[in-house]
């Protein structure tokens, strides 16, 4: 079907999209989750990662324990205070399973870019 037809003149329509894993239950990994764990790396902390990103640590904690519990292995290791405070690091796992998001995302960014020439070009 050609779409072309039925939009305003304009070469600023594009076809975008977003790129989501969820399980039966509950969402597993999209961006924001990518986000969460990309920040928990840096900083070493859920609290700082989800202070980054204005979200609360309850939802933040929400999401590492969505994670965890649907991935085979823990993706995020947490450690609880101490002398020198608690903290979080990312499994090797998670650091493969961000690369492999990002490969995927790749994929689709090429996708939509197609799919924005064929509307454009009104195929």
């Amino acid at each position: 079907m050609n779409i072309q037809k039925y939009l305003k003149e304009s070469s600023s329509y594009r076809v975008s999209g977003m790129i989501r894993i969820v399980g039966p239950d509950e969402p597993f990994l999209g961006p924001g989750r990518i986000e969460l764990m990309e920040r928990i790396a840096a900083t070493g902390s859920i609290n700082k990662a989800a202070k980054e990103m204005g979200m609360s640590y309850k939802k933040a904690w929400l999401m590492v324990q969505s994670l965890n519990r649907q991935a085979e292995t823990p993706l995020i290791v947490t450690q609880t205070g101490g002398e020198q405070g608690g903290g979080a690091q990312l499994s090797e796992t998670a650091q493969t399973l961000i690369q492999t998001y990002r490969e995927l995302r790749q994929r689709f960014e090429a996708f939509l870019q197609q799919e924005t020439r064929n509307l454009l070009r009104g195929e």
